[in-house]
Order: C-alpha cells, then sequence, then structure tokens
C-alpha cells in the first residue's frame, strides 16, 4: 500500500500569524511530499511494503536509514498537522487532569515541552506522549519518535512538536524559542486529547 501525503485540515493561511502561509506551503506540499515519496520509493520490494506507519516505527532498526528517516518523517508530519488547529482549542477533561497532576499546570508542561525543544541539538522533535499510562516529555534527534523501537523514550506520541528550521526559521529565522512561545495559540487540544484517550 503505497504511502499518501495527508490532507492539511485547514487552509495553509489559517495559522497566521503563530506559523505563516509560506512556510506551511513549503512545509506541507515540498518537505513532507518528499518523505513520503522517499518512503515509497525505499520501501519497494521490502516486506514493509505491506505495513502500516506505526507498524514499521515498531521495528524500525529492521530497515534500511532512508526507511527510518522517511517514514519517521511522515509519521511525524502525520500528527504535527492534526494536533494544530487556527486559533487553537481549549484544554479540558481526563487530559487536563493528567497534565495537572503529573506536571503541576499546563504553562509547567508548556515550559518543560519548549525546554525539549530548545535543548534539542540540530534538528528534531518534542513530545508529549503516554508511556505505561503515564505522560512523559521527551526530545527525539532527526525524524525519530516515540514509536521506534530504537527510542530512548518510548511511548505513544500524542502531541509533536517539530523544531527543525524548516518549521520555523521563514518567520523566526535563528530564534526558536519564539517559534516555541507562539506554537501554543493553535494547539489542537481537542485532537491530543483524543489521542491521549485511545493511548490509555
Amino acid at each position: 500500500m503505497a504511502h499518501t501525503l495527508p490532507t492539511l485540515p485547514y487552509g495553509h493561511d489559517a495559522l497566521e500569524p503563530h506559523i505563516d502561509t509560506l512556510t506551511m506551503q513549503i512545509h506541507h506540499g515540498k518537505h513532507h511530499q518528499a518523505y513520503v515519496d522517499n518512503l515509497n520509493k525505499a520501501l519497494t520490494g521490502t516486506d514493509g511494503e505491506n505495513k502500516s506507519l506505526e507498524e514499521l516505527m515498531a521495528c524500525i532498526s529492521d530497515y534500511t536509514t532512508a526507511v527510518r528517516n522517511n517514514g519517521g518523517g511522515h509519521y511525524n508530519h502525520s500528527l504535527f498537522w492534526s494536533v494544530l488547529t487556527p486559533g487553537g482549542s481549549p484544554l479540558s477533561g481526563n487530559l487536563e487532569a493528567a497534565i495537572n497532576e503529573t506536571f503541576g499546570s499546563l504553562d509547567a508542561l508548556k515550559e518543560k515541552m519548549n525546554t525539549a525543544g530548545t535543548t534539542r541539538f540540530g534538528s528534531g522533535w518534542a513530545w508529549l506522549s503516554v508511556s505505561a499510562g503515564k505522560l512523559v516529555v521527551s526530545s527525539t534527534p532527526n525524524q525519530d519518535n516515540p514509536l521506534m523501537d530504537i527510542a530512548e523514550v518510548k511511548g505513544t506520541p500524542i502531541l509533536g512538536i517539530d523544531v527543525w528550521e524548516h518549521a520555523y526559521y521563514l518567520k523566526y529565522q535563528n530564534k526558536r524559542p519564539d517559534y516555541l512561545g507562539a506554537i501554543w495559540n493553535v494547539v489542537n487540544w481537542a485532537e491530543v486529547a483524543k489521542r491521549y484517550e485511545a493511548a490509555l
């Protein structure tokens, strides 16, 4: 089954002013499309052709670097687009309770995620995941993620923040902390909560 680029659930300009239109057009239409195309190419003729993305992540060490990088890129970005929404959405319910219990407050979680993203050297991701029923914050290099069998901190990701320069450089240049501060204005907490319930 060939992998395909997911359609954005909003317009390229919908996350302005926090994420600019041109970044969205290039990030989704060029970067993510390239991960999909290269993943399909890398899987041709392997048993991975019939695996879902999640199945591939679980045994990624069995595959080539091209599958790891592009499969991770496809999975990570597909999640990323879904956990963003114009204007953001409010946090409530079980997820809010779990965040307060684990981190003390939503602001404390944001600070922890921002630190994970800021201190990730080079390119990578900051994650909020569910591991053994608990919320954990981590970061991964390149296009790795917590689902991968090679991840230092394993879990089911429910929120991922892209800290590759292509995610923010046109608007924020080298000011990654400014981008990390702004992105919370467009987080789709309803989707993150759905993923949280499913991960439990």
